[in-house]
């Protein structure tokens, strides 16, 4: 096939939503119906256990929650999916934001006792300012909530963004029966007992017109469900796809993901709305042909084999077709590099990949050749700017317990933070050369203590640090050595040598920056960061 051909078969995407709206649950079934796995709550080669197939790394399994972002590939109907699971977690929103740079279009999930929450609403912002695509699915249906239309319009007041429903669901909680498909007028029964979720199943549906419906759902939310679609169609958005195209308006499903119901009736209505890869080549199409290869890095990942203790560099495909052994040119660093081991992840499971296309992710082994951002190609007239730097926002200081394991324990905080989990500092004036790391969340301290005894085995002490507040120093670098800081800040340098300073209070930062008017005090280096939404 061309690669226009391949690329036409490609959907690209994230997942994104509140924590415990049943992000891993709808993902994990999206396997399910692709073939990707047979059995919901397994893992395919891995004896069966009972876990999520997208959390791989051992403390998500123990904590229950997303804290990498993983890929998974699988086929669908002729099309080939790749979904990019999130973190669900607030305190990983970077490692999100990162990977929504990879996704051509966002699925976000709505808990329907819930509704839109905190989590959701930071993520939108992402997916909006990035112009992506977003498709609506209110999750548990089965459950009680402040009904269908409480909740497109909460998409509207709370999101800003309008809503039309390709189905409608009949009733919610225990009175829920299933959904109306407007687009067929064909009713799909809800049946919890089928299977309870951990088969694909089909569900039985008959057209709104038979007369035997109000029978089967009862007369009073047969009533309900004609007067709904009635309102629908006077006061409700029409399907617009080139509004969906541009992320000015929604696709809503509505469903349970943990019995399977309306999954596919998503997967199916998906395929035919979301954008193809070809969509983001057009942005760069005076710069490349369509047959030069280019790809980014937008994630990178330590030790996800723990038999090897590799580093994997995971890049999206924007151009070009993608050979084994074919040799590019990165264009930071301008050396040229053969990719010889080019790997197809689905989540910890790996395998060798002769050929990808626009929208393929890739997993390449990263011996030390490739950072956050970079741009791989054959053509060096583009260069992508996709990744962006998040400025961290609390503070710990790291000690080394093992004094017989400091090069592990150096290996692995550079590693760590070459991944973007963390950022590293150090003071100067410090004998012990302890790092100070900076993040998002104080969640991530916790992953990197445990990432480094697990997979260093180094034991560490965290010491958590009152600064909340960071600023890059630009100006003189004597005077700069020359402040005196007392007691609410203390003057560090970044992993690259730049000096930082951290404060507790803005009052403190305002009272250095007024007593050194020479001196610039920027949110980040360059100030060339992008804030977190929200």
């Amino acid at each position: 096939m061309s690669i226009e051909t391949e690329a036409k078969r490609r959907r690209t995407f994230a997942i994104i939503s509140h924590p415990d709206a049943g992000k891993t649950t709808l993902t994990e079934k999206l396997l399910l119906y692709g073939g990707a796995i047979q059995l919901a709550g397994s893992v395919k080669a891995r004896r069966n256990q009972r876990t999520a197939t997208s959390d791989w790394m051992e403390l998500e399994k123990q904590r229950g929650i997303s804290i990498t972002s993983t890929v998974l590939q699988f086929e669908y109907r002729d099309h080939v999916l790749n979904l990019l699971d999130t973190p669900g977690h607030d305190d990983f929103s970077a490692d999100t934001y990162r990977t929504l740079t990879a996704a051509d279009s966002a699925v976000m999930l709505i808990d329907n006792a819930s509704g839109v929450e905190t989590q959701t609403r930071k993520l939108f912002a992402v997916c909006k300012q990035r112009g992506l695509p977003i498709f609506t699915f209110v999750n548990k249906m089965d459950n009680e909530g402040p009904g269908p239309l409480a909740i497109l319009a909460e998409l509207e007041e709370v999101l800003g963004i309008r809503s039309v429903p390709i189905n409608w669901p009949i009733g919610q909680g225990v009175d829920f029966k299933g959904v109306f498909d407007r687009r067929t007028r064909m009713v799909h029964f809800y049946d919890k007992a089928a299977g309870f979720g951990a088969k694909a199943i089909e569900a039985n549906a008959i057209s709104i017109d038979d007369p035997e419906l109000p029978k089967i759902i009862g007369e009073n939310l047969y009533k309900q469900l004609i007067e709904d679609t009635e309102l629908l169609e006077v006061a409700g958005e029409e399907f617009d796809l080139d509004r969906v195209l541009k992320g000015d308006l929604t696709p809503v499903f509505f469903g349970s993901a943990l019995t399977n119901f309306g999954v596919s009736l998503f997967l199916n209505e998906f395929l035919t709305m979301a954008p193809t890869p070809e969509m983001r080549l057009e942005k760069v199409k005076d710069l490349i042909k369509t047959d030069d290869f280019s790809a980014f890095v937008f994630k990178i990942q330590a030790n996800m084999d723990p038999n090897h203790r590799d580093r994997i560099a995971f890049v999206r495909v924007v151009s070009g077709e993608f050979t084994k052994d074919m040799e590019v040119t990165n264009v930071r660093s301008a050396k040229k590099l053969k990719l010889s081991r080019p790997q197809r992840l689905f989540a910890q499971e790996r395998e060798t990949v002769e050929v990808a296309y626009p929208g393929d992710i890739l997993g390449l082994t990263n011996p030390g050749a490739f950072m956050l951002g970079d741009t791989v190609t054959t053509n060096l007239k583009v260069k992508y700017d996709e990744v962006p730097e998040f400025v961290p926002e609390v503070f710990a200081r790291l000690s080394n317990m093992d004094v017989s394991k400091l090069k592990n324990f150096e290996k692995g905080i550079e590693q760590l933070s070459q991944e973007g989990l963390i950022q590293l500092f150090w003071n100067p004036k410090s004998v012990s050369r302890e790092p100070i790391l900076g993040a998002i969340g104080r969640l991530q301290f916790e992953v990197v203590q445990y990432r480094l005894m697990a997979e260093y085995g180094v034991k560490t002490h965290i010491e958590p640090m009152v600064y909340e507040i960071i600023r890059w120093l630009d100006g003189d670098a004597a005077e700069i050595k020359g402040i005196y800081w007392g007691s609410s800040a203390v003057g560090l340098e970044d992993n690259y040598g730049v000096p930082v300073a951290l404060f507790t209070t803005e009052w403190g930062c305002a009272y250095q920056v007024e007593q050194h008017p020479k001196i610039k005090f920027l949110r980040s280096p360059g100030e060339k960061f992008t804030a977190l939404a929200g």
